[in-house]
């Protein structure tokens, strides 16, 4: 079973505010070795202000035609915005849990933070959806 860990963007992670607290980067990379040694871990990252991003919007126009817009970045709305994911691969949604449990205070002890843990898809999962018929 494969979890995403998503870490949600604050007012300071889009201002990379973070960056420079070192007792927190340790903590986090301690953390990560962690999970690297006990062979759960698949990936594990953080991503850039929403500043340096875009977001792709789909809907239809008046006539019901299917149409595209891009809005650059950064976005207003942090409660929208991740700022790092960590991705595992353990036995059980228990598991997952202790792990979880385990993440470091992704903006330091005792300030307010959120993550989010999701169950991706396994691939053979995917074979219940339709495909493109083949050209």
């Amino acid at each position: 079973m494969r979890f995403m860990i998503i870490v949600k963007a604050t007012a300071e992670t889009e201002a990379e505010a973070l960056l420079g607290d070192t007792a927190l980067m340790a903590e986090m990379s301690t953390y990560h070795q962690q999970l690297s040694q006990a062979g759960v871990l698949l990936d594990a990252n953080g991503l850039k202000p929403s500043r340096e991003g875009w977001r792709i919007r789909y809907g239809s126009d008046a006539s019901g035609k299917p149409t595209r817009q891009v809005s650059d970045g950064p976005f207003a709305e942090t409660k929208e915005l991740i700022a790092g994911y960590t991705l595992i691969q353990v036995r059980s949604r228990e598991e997952a849990m202790e792990w979880a449990r385990r993440f470091p205070a992704p903006m330091g002890a005792g300030r307010p933070a959120e993550i989010e843990v999701r169950l991706l898809y396994e691939p053979h999962e995917l074979d219940d959806f339709p495909r493109a018929a083949a050209d």
